[in-house]
């Protein structure tokens, strides 16, 4: 969005949130401007607009809502179906049970956000052969966690500007290479 666009998302919640916007004089509203534009910069209008309008239908909270919710609205927009962490490791169990033979197709079935979790055929292989009991409680339950924590770093990350972005994987890349400054 750019800064027209901002103003119009701005002004939806200046209109449903009067008293909260009453106090605010041009320069500091500018300065919000600019931020919302900034964060915002790689989103379309239609995109926020349903986003913010999600919001305000739902929400019963006498505060508008920040960038961090507005963003985050926005990726729950667009995965509604994401799988959960139960029903990613059903689908990791279901490999484990052909996975001291069939390891490898088991791993190539497998969603990449899942397999990126598990590692490797060689990972199904291992469980394939572990204990059920254990596989069924101790694996499964740090699978989940897991997969949760990285379903939330990946939420996080996709809400990030493109510039914010940009430079996180220019510094990874830097540390990759070795060069840490």
């Amino acid at each position: 969005m750019n800064k027209v666009e901002t103003a119009e998302i701005l002004s939806v919640l200046k209109a449903a949130y009067p008293q909260f916007y009453s106090n605010i004089g041009s320069a500091e509203a500018n300065k919000i401007v600019n931020l919302w534009a900034e964060m915002f910069e790689d989103e379309s209008l239609r995109d926020v607009a349903l986003a913010v309008k999600s919001m305000l239908a739902s929400r019963t909270n006498t505060f508008p809502p920040n960038i961090g919710e507005v963003k985050a609205q926005l990726v729950k927009m667009r995965t509604p179906n994401e799988m959960t962490a139960q029903e990613a490791w059903n689908l990791v169990a279901k490999a484990i049970r052909n996975g001291v033979y069939g390891s490898q197709e088991e791993f190539q079935k497998l969603p990449k956000n899942v397999q990126r979790l598990v590692g490797s055929p060689q990972q199904i292989r291992e469980w394939a052969l572990m204990e059920a009991d254990t596989v069924s409680s101790v694996i499964a339950s740090n699978f989940q966690r897991s997969y949760n924590v990285r379903q939330q770093s990946d939420k996080e990350y996709a809400a990030l500007p493109s510039s914010v972005k940009q430079m996180v994987t220019g510094l990874a890349d830097r540390l990759a290479m070795g060069d840490g400054t």
